[in-house]
């Protein structure tokens, strides 16, 4: 069992923060389909305390929206402080501080992976977050493995991970790249793993290259980490969940999701995104899901065209009904293993 401060959870498999993808008609389905925790998108700690749309959406926590965690993202530790304080009013189980994206536009502003060069200032973020929300939910950190490949990033990296547990972090998520590499290459689960060792009691998620079950079972064995942070593996294919359930359980993979299966459950996304954004941004919304679902049809290119093209409501309906007709005889549809890459439904993991 996975346990963050007070909060525990059945399986150690979770949804990541996805900025511009983790809202809560995604977090729902995703929840349907096994994650036990789901957190909402990196969010600006200025945008939390000023008054706007931002702050109105991000402080509203649905009641079937728990557990729940909210990934702020910010420079001056004054600010994290204040927005993690009303965050944990709003209902948030958990507050995850990100010391990890490595977007150009927010390192150039002394946000995210810029934190992982400046140990004095993360860890202060660390302690005013943590006295902000007074023991109300945990706190927790994600981290990539160090700005880059020297050894002073590692060395900082190491200061603000054993700095962070003896404030009393509750875990700390690592990502097996490191800043500077963006999302290119692998993710090093040797470093992972290391820093699993290192840390002995303290909770450790892994994160990086999660884009089936078999890998996330392979991560789990290999690193001997506590958990694993699901994150590009999971948009547009919540099924990852439930077949992170049934390996975790010892049983057998369920079978691909057939063609109707899929439309279903498109459809219900839609559904979901209607009622939180409306149809007109809904229809916006759900194409770059749209694009990432269309990857286990078997007509997987013209129906990512299909999706790119509609812009309304009725233009999104109107792709479900021809590309998820479940009258069709459509080919078998293939399981999708790795970052783009499918094999034929039933074959082993290599």
């Amino acid at each position: 069992m996975l346990k963050l401060g007070h909060t525990e959870f059945d399986v150690p498999f979770v949804q990541a923060a996805l900025s511009g993808y983790s809202d809560l008609p995604m977090r729902r389905i995703a929840r349907r389909h096994g994650a036990p925790y789901a957190l909402n998108e990196v969010v600006l700690d200025k945008l939390v305390v000023q008054k706007g749309k931002t702050r109105a959406r991000v402080l509203q926590v649905e009641p079937d929206d728990h557990p729940v965690g909210g990934q702020l993202m910010g420079a001056a530790p004054e600010d994290f402080a204040s927005a993690a304080h009303e965050m944990a009013e709003a209902g948030y189980d958990v507050i995850d501080i990100n010391f990890g994206c490595p977007v150009r536009k927010v390192l150039g502003r002394c946000r995210g992976g810029f934190h992982l060069s400046q140990p004095q200032v993360a860890l202060e973020i660390v302690r005013r977050v943590m006295d902000a929300v007074g023991g109300a939910c945990p706190v927790t950190v994600k981290m990539r493995r160090g700005l880059d490949d020297s050894p002073e990033s590692e060395r900082h990296f190491y200061e603000i991970l054993d700095g962070a547990f003896a404030l009393g972090v509750a875990g700390v998520t690592v990502h097996g790249r490191t800043v500077r590499q963006r999302y290119v290459g692998q993710s090093d689960w040797t470093f992972v793993k290391r820093v699993k060792r290192h840390v002995g009691a303290g909770v450790i998620l892994g994160s990086g290259d999660l884009f089936s079950a078999m890998s996330c079972q392979r991560m789990l064995t290999e690193t001997g980490v506590d958990g694993l942070t699901i994150a590009r593996g999971c948009i547009g294919n919540p099924w990852i969940f439930a077949e992170c359930r049934a390996l975790y359980a010892g049983k057998p993979l369920p079978p691909p999701p057939d063609i109707p299966e899929q439309g279903r459950v498109i459809a219900a996304h839609f559904a979901e995104s209607v009622k939180v954004h409306g149809e007109r941004m809904a229809a916006r919304v759900m194409r770059k899901f749209g694009i990432k679902y269309a990857e286990h049809h078997p007509q997987a290119r013209p129906v990512r065209d299909a999706f790119i093209a509609a812009r309304s409501a009725s233009e999104f309906g109107a792709v479900l009904e021809r590309w998820y007709d479940p009258q069709v005889n459509w080919p078998p549809v293939r399981r999708r293993e790795g970052h783009g890459d499918l094999v034929a439904s039933g074959a082993q993991h290599e």
